[in-house]
């Protein structure tokens, strides 16, 4: 099959297509014939060297996928031979054919387009994990979002407004902030113009947020804290501004605050399995109804993989990035 290979880590460039054997299969585990694959943050990250794939998890990018099962394992129903279905995958998404956990695939309902399907399981898991799990968002909350276009961020976005909670979002220009009020913000603010500590304070009239997303962490981190209300969360998922930060304990104390964070890729395929479970009962049925959709910033062919991770990291996509493998 062809897949996106690289010899050694470095720019964009060094992705180039190649012909490798199609994964073989494991107990639990199906066969996607892949449509489509989702390009997110962390294959970039890979492609530079800085984020090996879990082990046994296969070395080719692509953490989602969209398809169709075309082989099951052992202990795995007959009867999904021939669906449809996006998945979270430990690896391989760049590729004719990827292997993932049965227990990972959602199906995909019809008016959903197998390049929207492919942009759904990264952000989908992602958020719903960590904003209505792990930071306990309640309707009413406000939701303060960093990164308010990138993927994530729309996917948080949309999310929240569906389960009644209010956000906030930082974006780099006017462009984007108005890109974030179309999708669903409640208020957007141009972080390179307004200091986003004192515009939360203004927004919330000094009342501050429930809960922050940040994928920025670094010195992000102590003013994200000062824009919580009391018992407000913090969830680090991210660490594009760096992996350490110098904050105020007493404060933490004081505002009773509670700072977590998390990372999917290394997490059990039971984990996952149980996660793609209650985002099947919780949120997918806004899929089916289609009130739920990603936004998409620009599909590409499958040997320009390259391209898209040159338009990843020039910062100027909006939604979703997505590679189209077999039509």
């Amino acid at each position: 099959m062809t897949a996106i290979g690289f010899d050694t880590p470095g720019e964009a460039d060094v992705l180039y297509p190649t012909i490798v054997s199609v994964p073989e299969l494991a107990a639990g585990d199906v066969l996607i014939k892949v449509s489509h694959a989702g390009v997110n943050r962390p294959d970039v990250i890979q492609r530079q060297g800085n984020y090996p794939p879990p082990e046994g998890a296969s070395p080719i990018l692509g953490l989602e996928v969209a398809g169709s099962v075309v082989a099951v394992g052992e202990g795995v129903d007959d009867s999904m031979l021939g669906q449809k279905v996006c998945a979270l995958v430990p690896g391989g998404g760049y590729a004719e054919y990827c292997v993932t956990p049965a227990g990972h695939c959602l199906s995909i309902p019809e008016g959903l387009s197998a390049a929207e399907a492919a942009a759904m399981p990264e952000t989908t898991f992602t958020v719903w994990h960590n904003v209505f799990e792990r930071a306990w968002a309640t309707e009413g909350e406000t939701l303060l979002i960093h990164g308010g276009t990138s993927g994530i961020g729309t996917m948080a976005t949309k999310l929240a407004k569906l389960f009644g909670l209010k956000t906030i979002v930082t974006c780099g220009s006017e462009a984007k902030c108005d890109a974030a009020r179309v999708i669903g913000a409640d208020h957007a603010i141009n972080y390179r113009k307004v200091d986003f500590v004192e515009a939360v304070k203004d927004i919330t009239h000094g009342k501050g947020v429930q809960i922050v997303l940040d994928m920025v962490a670094g010195e992000y981190t102590p003013r994200s804290l000062k824009c919580l209300a009391p018992d407000g969360r913090l969830v680090t998922i991210a660490v594009l501004g760096g992996a350490k930060a110098t904050i105020n304990m007493a404060q933490v104390m004081v505002r009773r605050l509670t700072l977590t964070g998390s990372t999917l890729r290394a997490r059990s395929d039971m984990f996952k399995t149980l996660l793609a479970q209650e985002i099947s009962r919780n949120a997918w049925p806004f899929v089916e109804s289609g009130q739920l959709r990603p936004v998409m910033d620009k599909v590409f062919p499958l040997h320009e993989a390259a391209k898209a991770h040159e338009r990843m990291e020039a910062g100027q996509h909006i939604g979703k990035i997505v590679l189209e493998v077999n039509q």
